[in-house]
């Protein structure tokens, strides 16, 4: 029954449901700051032991998540307070041993469908440096310090043929950059965090598993250089959808004096038989629908521009 779990690539939402059944998770340390003027929330979640990696299904390292409460908005100001801030958040994840850095930003995701061109329009917007440093030097940005960036969009297996891990090895080893910047569209869990939620993490990415298309990772381990994943949820699937309307229908029942009796029913089922139930909802035809809101086109359009822009403030 695991393909009809509730799909998340959110750390964040990982640690929620363990909180919701009471469980504690060893060897998981988290952090949490707030800017009540902006109504931003940093969460910072460090899995310290294997045990922990285990428990959370997810690779050492540190999870960052920005959630922004007003970032489906269309204020500029705004957004740019969030660009600030996810600058200071990708520069404390950076190699600290070099000051000045050659970077390669990879747009992962499919141009053609919109959900999925984050990571594509984000390189769009990118302000790439390599090849005027290659060509006049760092003279021509009238500074003494240049951050080398490049970028690159793989494109999908659909469109190549080709693994993005594959693509995007063979010019880490031509272009030897120090670090790698990933950016791709999430799942989530939650419907109120698609396009509000931004999540940074030191340990790669898996591309495409947030909609179950399990491609090569993309780490150090397989590229070859450090890799920070940026992604932002863009999509939930069905089981979400009817998962959490059962949480709400519970709760209407219960303040229904003449529902109760039927609110109690359902709250006897244990996790495993409300996903059963869910299953045989869903079962065939609705098990492998993912939604997204309808004003995606609009979304991912200014999410770009905050990733790209946090993305050239941090390494301006």
């Amino acid at each position: 029954m695991s393909q009809f779990q509730v799909r998340t690539d959110l750390a964040l939402e990982t640690r929620e449901k363990f909180e919701e059944d009471h469980v504690e998770i060893k060897g998981v340390r988290v952090e949490e700051e707030c800017r009540e003027e902006s109504e931003i929330k940093i969460t910072t979640m460090v899995i310290e032991t294997e045990n922990g990696a285990k428990a959370m299904g997810k690779p050492k390292g540190t999870y960052i998540t920005l959630e922004a409460a007003n970032l489906d908005s269309q204020d500029e100001d705004y957004h740019r307070e969030v660009s600030v801030e996810l600058a200071r958040l990708i520069r404390r994840l950076l190699p600290e041993e070099k000051h000045i850095l050659s970077v390669l930003v990879a747009g992962l995701g499919n141009r053609e469908v919109t959900p999925d061109a984050l990571g594509p329009r984000v390189v769009d917007n990118m302000m790439i440096t390599r090849h005027v440093l290659k060509e006049f030097g760092k003279y021509a940005f009238g500074e003494e310090e240049v951050n080398a960036v490049s970028g690159i969009v793989p494109g999908v297996m659909a469109q190549t043929g080709m693994e993005s891990q594959e693509i995007i090895r063979g010019v880490v080893e031509e272009t030897k950059p120090d670090v790698m910047i990933a950016i791709d569209a999430l799942a989530a869990r939650s419907t109120r965090r698609l396009s509000r939620t931004i999540q940074i993490t030191d340990t790669g990415i898996n591309p495409g598993s947030g909609v179950g298309n399990h491609r090569h990772g993309l780490s150090e381990e397989t590229v070859g250089v450090p890799v920070i994943a940026i992604g932002v949820p863009t999509v939930v699937d069905a089981a979400t959808i009817v998962n959490d309307t059962m949480h709400t229908l519970i709760q209407a029942m219960e303040e229904n004096s003449h529902l109760q009796t039927l609110s109690t029913g359902l709250n006897a089922l244990n996790e495993m038989e409300k996903y059963e139930l869910i299953r045989e909802l869903l079962s065939p035809q609705l098990n492998t629908m993912f939604v997204t809101p309808k004003d995606i086109d609009e979304s991912v359009k200014r999410l770009s521009f905050t990733i790209s822009e946090g993305l050239n403030i941090a390494f301006a």
